[in-house]
């Protein structure tokens, strides 16, 4: 496609914008920015988001997608509690921290066995329920965000890199299904997962 197809692609599309796409949206960016600042309305402000993304996301032939964010709404809920969670000295329990040679040995599995599985379940479905999906991209997306999302409940700086890569690789899934408000986001939410792994580096070095 050359710019001036993408661009009136993007102005086509983006007048065809449901209304409550805007919300997933909103509230999508705005659980980042709480994310960034270690702030447990991450979880509530997110919810709202990934519900109506996995309408939106079975509704465009998404179905990684779709599965990613009915993770990400029991792995909110989960988060939640875990980020609420407090000792008997009232301290929360979890805190920032960096992953161990063994935990990436575990994160880069876990999402390899996530690409796989994804991965082939969607060449499978492509065929007669879902002909509209890319099933290396969409297993790409899907993988990396459930690892950045089990990540970001246990409060570890690489759940940061792993957001990185699924942003990157939803800008263009999104733009392709013409969800291009949603794509639009994704650049958004690229440059807060940088904000966000810096302002978590940051944090942690200050409770050193």
């Amino acid at each position: 496609m050359t710019i001036t197809e993408i661009y009136q692609q993007f102005i086509i599309d983006l007048t065809n914008t449901t209304w409550y796409e805007y919300v997933a949206v909103i509230t999508g960016i705005a659980s980042v920015w709480f994310s960034r600042k270690e702030n447990i309305l991450v979880y509530p402000v997110g919810l709202i988001s990934t519900i109506i993304f996995i309408y939106l996301s079975f509704k465009g032939s998404l179905l990684g997608e779709a599965t990613v964010n009915i993770y990400y709404t029991v792995m909110s809920i989960y988060g939640w509690f875990l980020w609420a969670k407090k000792d008997q000295q009232h301290n929360h329990v979890i805190h920032i921290t960096n992953a161990s040679k063994k935990e990436w040995v575990q994160h880069l599995t876990f999402f390899s066995v996530f690409y796989v599985a994804i991965f082939y379940a969607l060449n499978y479905l492509k065929r007669d329920f879902a002909p509209g999906a890319i099933p290396w991209a969409d297993a790409f997306a899907s993988a990396t965000a459930f690892t950045g999302m089990w990540l970001m409940t246990k409060k570890k700086i690489e759940s940061w890199y792993w957001w990185i890569a699924t942003n990157f690789a939803s800008i263009p899934l999104y733009f392709v299904k013409h969800y291009v408000f949603t794509s639009f986001s994704y650049v958004v939410l690229l440059i807060m997962a940088f904000a966000g792994l810096f302002e978590w580096m940051k944090r942690k070095q200050l409770r050193q």
